[in-house]
């Protein structure tokens, strides 16, 4: 069993190179764009540095539309590392795209371009390979607000700034952290996510409130189990049909089932029970695999999730939400103000989730206005968009002015 699961391991690894090989040679002659570089005031001055595979590709979506309004001011470009991905983000990025394949290719991009501020999303082994340049600016955005002990890393110490939503994840990384100035090395920029028009793909039953369910992922380490789609999920969502009066958009983490066949399993059998309720359900009931993220926040009445980005992107709507309660014991929970006054949902509460859906449509909380105040500073329209693109070029300039 074992030989056989070498021999497997080493055929997989043969196809990745010859696939990557035959990538890198369409590349060459039929995509050149990817590798030319401008000159003269084109020269980029801003990159969002992305070494990782497409699959982890939700994590730089969300930041298109932040960094179209930054490139109205200064020239901006997306640096990848993998061909899979330079070819991938050629067809859906709205910015231009760099493919630097070698450190040899990120050097000439560094010595030729006027590069001030680089952007990075998560903390794959790679970014140290951009990093090691002194010129730019190096700013952690992350891919999301959440409580995630992801979100105080001892790696954001590596980064010359970290660009944080709000109030609440300076104090976050200041008691987490030691060693580390939170006050001068963070900048608060809100959401600025919140602040795009998003087209929704889907039509709904108008008539009806609308509930978005979007777990996370069931984790790589015992202290992030936080996924609630075998815990929780199938429970709710058989409620939630069962009971006729909702429309429900189930949206899983792109990476569930990644780490354990189980969870992935009860993702599809999600998918199924929707699909097979929806021929004959006066409500809508998708199962919601779409590329970006954003158009569920205004087509959703209430969110359920879990320990996630999830949780903090909807906060900002103001609109009610649930956020599960880990069964593990292992998963690392927090006290924090947005779980102690956003209503938890054990899993033994799962079936009732209609009852408690109701309940929370009906009636004002006082309290989440608070704490989207703490979380996110000023949420109102434009806001947070201002404050990202601001804060940016104050970085711009002061490396310019150095």
């Amino acid at each position: 069993m074992t030989v056989l699961k070498n021999l497997n391991s080493a055929a997989s690894y043969v196809r990745q190179r010859l696939t990557a090989r035959q990538q890198r040679k369409f590349i060459q002659r039929h995509a050149s764009e990817l590798y030319q570089l401008p000159t003269g005031e084109n020269r980029y001055k801003v990159a969002l540095y992305f070494a990782d595979e497409m699959v982890n590709a939700y994590q730089i979506r969300q930041w298109y539309e932040p960094l179209k309004h930054l490139a109205q001011h200064v020239p901006v470009v997306v640096i990848t590392r993998r061909p899979d991905s330079a070819l991938e983000l050629r067809e859906e990025c709205p910015l231009p795209i760099h493919y630097a394949p070698t450190i040899e290719d990120v050097e000439k991009l560094v010595n030729t371009q006027d590069l001030r501020l680089v952007f990075y999303v998560n903390q794959n082994i790679r970014n140290f390979q951009m990093m090691r340049f002194n010129s730019p600016d190096h700013v952690f955005i992350s891919h999301g607000e959440s409580e995630k002990a992801y979100m105080w890393s001892n790696q954001l110490k590596a980064y010359d700034y970290v660009f944080s939503a709000g109030q609440a994840a300076r104090d976050r990384l200041d008691l987490h952290l030691r060693n580390f100035d939170a006050q001068s090395r963070t900048r608060l920029i809100g959401r600025p996510q919140i602040d795009v028009s998003y087209l929704a793909p889907y039509s709904l039953n108008t008539s009806l409130p609308t509930v978005l369910y979007a777990p996370t992922w069931e984790g790589d380490r015992p202290s992030m189990q936080y996924g609630s789609v075998v815990s929780h999920g199938e429970k709710l969502v058989e409620a939630l049909i069962k009971d006729g009066g909702f429309n429900v958009i189930f949206r899983p983490h792109p990476r569930s089932g990644v780490n354990s066949a189980a969870y992935g399993q009860a993702v599809e059998r999600i998918r199924e029970k929707l699909a097979a309720a929806n021929a004959t359900s006066a409500a809508r009931l998708l199962f919601d695999d779409t590329t970006h993220w954003g158009w569920q926040w205004s087509a959703s009445d209430l969110c359920i999730t879990d320990i996630s980005a999830v949780a903090y992107d909807f906060m900002a709507t103001g609109k009610p939400m649930f956020v599960t309660t880990p069964v593990s014991k292992a998963a690392t929970v927090t006290d924090s103000p947005a779980l102690s006054k956003v209503p938890g949902l054990d899993s033994e509460a799962s079936e009732d989730i209609c009852t408690l859906v109701r309940s929370a449509l009906s009636e004002e909380d006082e309290r989440l206005r608070e704490v989207v105040e703490y979380y996110f500073g000023d949420v109102s329209p434009g806001a947070s968009m201002e404050r990202f693109v601001s804060e940016s070029l104050a970085l711009v300039e002061a490396r310019a002015e150095g």
